[in-house]
């Protein structure tokens, strides 16, 4: 009889393993972390209730302890910017900035940005990279 609740646990644990992987932030790992130690407790020949305990204690320890340590290794800023670099840098405006519209361009290491300012910029116009806002520089006079 052991073996059977320790396997019921086991398929329990392997489904929830390949849901997490099929849906990815799903939070089943921790449904597969505890029937994984209730299958070790159906092996050691507990019955039904001492399994269920341990499935629900390790259900929320594993809740408890192991998803803030995933949620801050997991959870980290994604890929960065091919603007985020550009921030700091000088550049020069190459078609007038309209600070109503907010359009123009500037060239900044040697490759052409949209570019916006709060102020209006003639071309010719040496300017510092304050922000980015997608793939538009928010610049200022240098």
């Amino acid at each position: 009889m052991t073996m059977i609740g320790s396997l019921g646990w086991i398929v329990i644990a392997v489904v929830a393993a390949i849901i997490e992987i099929s849906v990815p932030h799903f939070g089943l790992i921790f449904v597969s972390v505890a029937a994984l130690g209730a299958a070790l407790a159906a092996y050691a020949g507990f019955g039904m209730s001492a399994e269920l305990v341990v499935f629900i204690v390790l259900l929320c320890l594993s809740w408890v302890v192991l998803r803030p340590r995933l949620m801050r290794d997991l959870g980290g800023r994604g890929v960065p910017s091919r603007t985020e670099p550009l921030i700091g840098r000088e550049g020069v405006v190459t078609h007038d900035i309209e600070a109503t519209v907010g359009a123009g361009r500037v060239n900044v290491g040697g490759e052409d940005w949209a570019a916006r300012s709060a102020a209006p910029l003639a071309a010719g116009t040496r300017v510092r990279v304050v922000a980015a806002d997608g793939i538009v520089l928010e610049v200022t006079p240098s």
